[in-house]
């Protein structure tokens, strides 16, 4: 079912938005979303976006009215959804991931986008550069490459006798293979075999876990991607259902239930990305903004997960967790 969302600033709940009668000669300013998930299930993403343009001086239901588009877990509908945005029309569209940058900016050429997260923004066809992307593109990077080497270190601290991890993901998604390649690179430096679960549909879940089984995977990583974040509870459920340790790429998952978690914090960079579509909404040029690193990453651990699956995570290690789940 298309949803056709509008988020108020406050309270957090889906409501169609009333215009201000007070105050007609005010400028009504939409800002189009783009997005894997239902907002509910990305709730503290929009709460830090929201609360930025509160502060930035935007009221909706006055001058502001904040249209979102999930795509529900299935990246063939973000063209579709981006068409709607840009046919409304929107005045600025915010992404998150590779599949809906790409989608917003094959359907507009001249209406900005701000893309909260993207996995790699370089080689996909999004910028031409960080420093000078180019076009009506610009936003923030999640650095998912350059982490998930240090996602494998971290599992083995947590599972030291583990001798095959899975990595399990949509390599459908062209941000997914040069994350599987460093997974590999980090798991031969780690003298650990690496198994590739390549799951591209909401379907393919209950099968690769049977497959990490058969192969004697011993612990997980889950990347994010639209199928992986739609189904971060089911993920999380199966991890356990089977007694595999996994660490996931976002904290969303670790809220689920899961393990162990260390990626950017996406609160942040939505935070960021109001800031960012403020400016542009009063004039300036996407292409007057370089893409961005992420500044602030999180280790989240959950200890309570951690005693289900029999695991002792060292003293040390929490201690470098930026929040720990007891």
């Amino acid at each position: 079912m298309r949803r056709r969302e509008f988020i108020t600033l406050f309270g957090g709940a889906a409501a169609w938005p009333l215009v201000s009668r007070a105050q007609p000669s005010r400028k009504l300013t939409r800002i189009g979303m783009l997005e894997t998930v239902a907002p509910l299930e990305n709730a503290a993403n929009f709460d830090a976006f929201r609360r930025r343009l509160g502060e930035l001086g935007y009221m909706e239901g006055q001058d502001l009215a904040i249209e979102y588009r999930s795509a529900d877990g299935r990246a063939e509908r973000f063209p579709a959804l981006a068409n709607d945005l840009v046919q409304l029309p929107v005045d600025i569209i915010v992404t998150r991931g590779t599949p809906a940058a790409l989608a917003a900016k094959q359907a507009t050429a001249t209406i900005p986008v701000v893309m909260a997260a993207i996995g790699e923004p370089l080689g996909v066809g999004v910028a031409a550069s960080l420093a000078h992307p180019g076009g009506n593109v610009t936003g923030f990077s999640a650095f998912v490459t350059e982490l998930s080497g240090k996602r494998v270190e971290l599992l083995k601290e947590v599972v030291p006798a583990v001798s095959r991890v899975g990595f399990l993901n949509n390599m459908a998604n062209p941000v997914i293979p040069p994350q599987w390649e460093a997974t590999k690179a980090a798991a031969r430096s780690l003298d650990v075999d690496a198994a590739l679960l390549d799951v591209r549909t909401r379907d393919d879940i209950p099968r690769a876990f049977s497959d990490a089984v058969s192969a004697k995977v011993g612990a997980l990583l889950v990347s994010v991607d639209v199928v992986t974040q739609a189904n971060a509870k089911m993920i999380v459920d199966y991890a356990a259902r089977v007694s595999l340790p996994a660490i996931y790429a976002s904290r969303e998952f670790v809220d689920a239930g899961g393990l162990m978690s260390y990626g950017v914090s996406y609160p942040d960079l939505y935070r960021r990305a109001a800031g960012l579509v403020d400016k542009i909404l009063k004039g300036a040029r996407p292409s007057d903004f370089p893409i961005e690193q992420p500044t602030k990453l999180e280790l989240v651990i959950n200890l309570k997960t951690a005693k289900l699956l029999g695991l002792r995570v060292s003293p040390t290690l929490i201690s470098r967790a930026d929040e720990v789940i007891e």
